[in-house]
C-alpha cells in the first residue's frame, strides 16, 4: 500500500536529466520483537519491481533488532548531562542534545571517542567550522534518534540507536525480495542523509542520497518507513 509524502514534498525529483519517482509505502507501526523479513514481505513484495531501489529507514531496522529504549529506562551519567548542554539544537530533531541520547552515544561509541569529538568540535566552532563532532564520533552517534513530538508513538518517548550490520541487512532483504532490485538502509532527515548499508556501489549510494536529500518520507502520522525509488 503506497502512502503520502512528507508535508510539502513532491513524489518525483529530477536528477541529471532523469525523473525519479519516490514511492512511500504505508505500513503498520513497527514494534520491538517484530520480524523485519516478514514485515518486508508483507508490505514491499507487491510494490518493488525490477530496476527499483527499496529504501528502508534505519529506525525500523534498529527497532526490530532490539535497539530501541524507552526514555525512562535510561539513566544518564553526569558527563552526559554536561555534554548535552553544548549540543547545537536544531528544529529538525533533538539529536544528542538531551542527556538520555548523549548517554546512549557514550555507550555506543565509547567515552574517549565522544570526549575527543566534543573537544575538537569546541575548538573548530570558534573558527566557524561545523560538523566536526559527528565526523569524529562517527555514524553510530549520527544515527541515534531521540524523542520528538512529531514521531509516531511509542517512539516519541524513546531513544533508537542506529542499526547493527546494515549492509548485511540490505543484502538479506535483496535476496528475500527475489526481484532484480537494490536495497538500501538509509538515515534521511531534513538536514541531509546517509546510506548506512546497501547493495549499491558508492556512486549509486551518492545518487540515492541526492534523490532523497529533501526527506520525502513522513516521519510521523504518515507511517511510511519504506519507499521505492523508480525511474519515472
Amino acid at each position: 500500500m503506497t502512502g503520502e509524502a512528507n508535508a510539502g514534498k513532491a513524489l518525483t525529483v529530477d536528477l541529471e536529466g532523469t525523473t525519479f519517482a519516490r514511492i512511500p509505502i504505508k505500513t503498520s507501526v513497527v514494534m520491538p520483537g517484530d520480524d523485519l523479513d516478514a514485515f518486508i514481505r508483507e508490505y514491499a513484495s507487491g510494490v518493488v519491481a525490477p530496476g527499483d531501489i527499496l529504501f528502508v529507514t534505519e529506525k525500523i531496522v534498529a527497532i526490530t533488532q532490539g535497539r530501541s529504549f524507552p526514555i525512562d529506562s535510561i539513566t544518564p551519567r553526569k558527563l552526559a548531562f554536561f555534554l548535552a548542554k553544548y549540543v547545537t539544537k536544531t528544529p529538525y530533531g533533538i539529536g544528542l542534545g538531551m542527556p538520555e541520547t548523549m548517554e546512549m552515544a557514550l555507550r555506543e561509541c565509547g567515552t574517549l571517542r565522544i570526549l575527543f569529538a566534543a573537544a575538537v568540535s569546541a575548538v573548530t566552532k570558534l573558527f566557524g567550522r561545523k560538523g566536526d563532532f559527528y565526523r569524529i564520533a562517527g555514524d553510530k552517534a549520527r544515527a541515534i534518534d531521540g524523542p520528538t513530538s512529531g514521531t509516531i508513538p511509542p517512539y516519541n518517548k524513546a531513544v533508537v540507536l542506529g542499526p547493527s550490520r546494515p549492509r548485511e541487512v540490505a543484502l538479506r532483504l535483496k535476496a528475500l525480495l527475489g526481484v532484480d532490485a537494490e536495497v538500501a538502509v538509509v538515515d534521511i532527515n531534513d538536514l541531509g542523509g546517509n546510506i548506512l548499508g546497501s547493495t549499491l556501489d558508492k556512486a549509486g549510494e551518492r545518487r540515492l542520497v541526492s534523490i532523497l536529500k529533501d526527506n520525502p518520507l513522513g516521519q510521523g502520522h504518515q507511517s511510511t518507513p519504506l519507499g521505492v525509488v523508480r525511474p519515472a
